[in-house]
């Protein structure tokens, strides 16, 4: 190893369905949409990350964007694969390099994902000039980067809410008790928004318009202590087909999300009801540990403790508390080799 070890980078990837994070050298270099703009005709990709996603929904027959990851796991693999060398290209430090260097990479994937759909991820990093693949289950990393340690023989819950899937788990000794991956999670919040507007206002609104509502007076619960400004919507309305703005207020977006929060607070108690006595008094004295984009939503926190009578607590840097923790395991390899899957 000794003489490729100067020629070895080490990037942590959280490779998401909603964004990508990469870290290299203790920092977040890369933090971008997973989407992908492609030429139809050519098969080009003309544009990555947040320049994608300002093309999303806005795009004439000749582009297509593309979101490669679909409920946490690769669905367009080709895609995928491009999107990932675009973001590695655009780390400065491997910018100056004369040529490609040979990466050790950690990447974290859903705690609820089979064999298949494991190799694929670890192909495409083996694509992007992979040397070392190292993978490493979502909930765990999310721990870790919350500042968790998981080593210990105590009980820790985290529930980590991303773009495609809700994952759920117990963790103790380094490794995942029980768990629960729900495919409910930011991209079902979205949806529901798109739906509630057009059924409640007859407004057809875009997927990206209702994401910017679910950011800005998203929320999980109709009684706030601080209450977000009203939001004024546009789109087009379905009965004139003129386009049209209405005022939408927090309580609409509580309404359109209750089912799918629901079946969240479902998944936790199940959850709960799967773990072992010991780690039950565990979680009892801990509480449970939020993660995610999703753990965001304004009042989930306190909507989750009154489901489960247990204090919960949302990790100072959500978005990105799962890359951190997968850069963790990278610096410490030697540490985190028994949790990390090769």
């Amino acid at each position: 190893m000794g003489f490729f070890d100067f020629l070895t980078e080490e990037i942590a990837i959280d490779l998401g369905t909603a964004n990508t994070l990469i870290i290299h050298n203790d920092k977040v270099v890369v933090d971008s949409p997973s989407i992908v703009a492609r030429h139809r005709t050519t098969g080009k990709i003309i544009a990555v990350g947040k320049e994608a996603a300002m093309m999303q929904g806005k795009t004439h027959e000749n582009i297509k964007t593309i979101r490669p990851l679909k409920d946490g796991v690769i669905a367009d693999f080709d895609a995928s694969e491009k999107m990932l060398t675009m973001f590695i290209k655009e780390i400065p430090a491997l910018k100056k390099k004369m040529f490609t260097p040979a990466l050790r990479m950690v990447i974290c994937i859903p705690s609820g994902i089979t064999e298949v759909e494991m190799r694929a991820v670890k192909e495409s990093a083996e694509r992007v000039n992979g040397k070392e693949v190292y993978l490493i289950h979502e909930p765990m990393a999310a721990a870790i980067g919350i500042g968790v340690d998981i080593m210990q023989p105590k009980g820790n819950m985290i529930v980590d809410i991303g773009g495609g899937t809700t994952e759920i788990a117990v963790i103790a000794l380094g490794g995942i008790v029980c768990d629960k991956s729900v495919k409910i999670a930011g991209d079902v919040f979205t949806n529901d928004i798109v739906y509630y507007m057009r059924t409640q206002h007859n407004l057809y609104v875009g997927e990206r318009t209702a994401e910017k509502i679910k950011i800005q007076i998203g929320a999980a619960t109709e009684d706030l202590e601080v209450p977000p400004d009203e939001m004024n919507v546009q789109g087009r309305d379905l009965l004139t087909g003129k386009p049209k703005q209405v005022n939408i207020s927090y309580r609409e977006i509580a309404k359109a999300l209750d089912k799918s929060i629901l079946r969240i607070e479902d998944a936790v108690m199940e959850t709960l009801s799967q773990t072992p006595p010991e780690l039950a008094a565990d979680i009892y004295n801990t509480g449970i540990y939020l993660a995610g984009g999703g753990s965001m939503l304004r009042g989930l926190d306190k909507r989750l403790s009154q489901k489960t009578d247990l204090p919960v607590y949302i990790a100072e840097d959500p978005l990105r508390a799962v890359v951190r923790g997968t850069g963790i395991c990278l610096k410490t390899l030697h540490r985190y080799k028994g949790i990390l899957i090769k």
